[in-house]
């Protein structure tokens, strides 16, 4: 039995995935929380994907942003924090990616790496935003669950998670639906499989 690989994602109801919630520096950074009021229940579901998890898998972009920042927020993402991290790219080396302050960070350099990692011992591994990765696990057939927070916000132009180029995906079936008093709209999905 394979990992499962679950892909989380917060986006836009035009799809857009890009810069939910910075760098600062990006155009359109952090529309996840402007104008849209917080209710705790809305992200219930990032709670529990964060203690189901035992693999964080990441992009360079995500993991050159999450880097830095997570090891000090060890009130929200403890968990996170102790678990092993895989990044997936051709321009990093391993020594960039082993030596940050993260900790216990190993370096994939192709989609047959994931697949690899997919089939060692352990539980759900869990992809954080890293929108080119995930098109390519998606393409890839590779992805188990997508989780989605989905915000009431139209933005026009960014990168979505799903493009017209995505292949590998047949049918996706709903497990859960809910949508909180903020708009924000909670929906697990699972990928279901050919035979």
């Amino acid at each position: 039995m394979t990992r499962p690989l679950i892909l989380t994602e917060m986006i836009t109801l035009d799809g857009v995935m890009e810069a939910p919630g910075g760098p600062d520096e990006h155009p359109r950074a952090g529309w996840t929380f402007e104008n849209i009021d917080f209710v705790p229940e809305a992200y219930a579901l990032k709670g529990r994907e964060q203690m189901e998890s035992t693999a964080l898998l990441l992009g360079r972009v995500t993991f050159r942003f999450f880097a830095p920042v997570w090891p000090s927020m060890d009130e929200q993402f403890a968990h996170y924090n102790a678990l092993p991290k895989y990044v997936v790219s051709t321009t990093l080396d391993a020594e960039e990616v082993e030596a940050n302050a993260w900790g216990d960070c190993h370096l994939l350099t192709s989609i047959d790496d994931v697949a690899a990692l997919k089939e060692t011992e352990g539980g759900p591994i869990i992809v954080h935003g890293s929108g080119k990765l995930a098109q390519s696990l998606l393409a890839a057939g590779l992805v188990d669950r997508i989780h989605l927070l989905t915000f009431p916000v139209v933005l026009g132009a960014g990168q979505r998670l799903f493009s017209s180029e995505d292949a590998g995906i047949a049918q996706l079936k709903v497990l859960e639906d809910e949508t909180f008093s903020n708009g924000v709209r909670a929906t697990v999905l699972e990928v279901v499989r050919e035979g």
